[in-house]
């Protein structure tokens, strides 16, 4: 018997018919996603003595080593528009909401490799749950947030309420970058190693332990994550957008970073199950 391939239009792959298809799979895949992120959610914290409060620990060590070194004189922080460990919680909580979704992402294909040989779903639903988890922790950490609200008698602002849009771009940039690091990861194995890597560089060559101001590095102008990460910030500390250029800018690249990634894993996910 002869076997048949499935795969998009060779036509549509090249026009806009193929949108609503993607845009449809993610739809009627939404209960998929939400046991995907079950699965996720316990295989992380099930065994773990302390669960979800990692979640919090982890932002705990970073700004207290952050401190550490501003007291001992190795790195010069210069003053913040409110306590610094409010500054740096709110950075540090919107910085893992990209750091954390790209990491669990870029696995996302390899670690579900025996459900794509056995199953046939749409590939893209493994990228998206690992993505909602990274959106469980941030919610966690807000709660954090809100309690150092509390500690240091911090109003935010009216205009804090747009922070959830501001957020918007971020999480654009983390879910293209994670399809298409997926599909790169799904072949060259050591690309989850390199990620974690070049996403801790990142965190200290973008300001996001302390203000821009810190330093005169030129990376800061031509970092979209610099504007993606400190606007949100900016919006609950200030109550305004410090740099409304590079923001759109930024986000106008966070979009096209997603588009492109999700049409380029959209046309090559006929390929997965044998690369996995």
């Amino acid at each position: 018997m002869n076997s048949i391939i499935y795969e998009p239009n060779k036509y549509a792959k090249l026009g806009f018919k193929i949108w609503p298809a993607m845009f449809k799979d993610i739809y009627r895949s939404r209960e998929l996603v939400w046991r995907l992120f079950l699965r996720n959610w316990l295989a992380k914290y099930k065994q773990a003595v302390l669960g979800c409060l990692w979640a919090l620990i982890i932002p705990f060590i970073a700004i207290g080593t952050f401190i550490f070194l501003n007291r001992a004189g190795v790195l010069n922080i210069s003053e913040t528009a409110v306590a610094y460990p409010l500054f740096a919680l709110i950075g540090l909580t919107v910085w893992q909401l990209f750091s954390t979704g790209v990491t669990s992402g870029t696995q996302s294909l390899v670690t579900s490799g025996s459900m794509i040989a056995k199953i046939n779903f749409p590939h893209e639903v493994l990228v998206v749950a690992a993505m909602a988890q990274s959106i469980f922790e941030f919610m966690i950490k807000l709660i954090l947030v809100v309690i150092f609200f509390a500690v240091y008698r911090f109003c935010p602002p009216w205009q804090a309420v747009l922070f959830p849009l501001a957020l918007v771009p971020i999480l654009l940039l983390t879910l293209g970058l994670s399809f298409l690091l997926a599909l790169i990861n799904g072949v060259l194995r050591d690309v989850a190693n390199m990620v974690s890597l070049v996403v801790t560089f990142l965190m200290f060559a973008t300001p996001v332990l302390y203000p821009a101001k810190s330093s005169g590095n030129i990376f800061f102008k031509w970092n979209p994550l610099n504007y993606l990460v400190n606007t949100p910030r900016d919006l609950i500390v200030q109550g305004r957008i410090v740099d409304m250029e590079g923001f759109i800018l930024s986000s106008v690249f966070a979009l096209g970073v997603f588009l492109l990634s999700w049409r380029i894993f959209y046309i090559a996910k006929t390929k997965i199950p044998e690369r996995i």
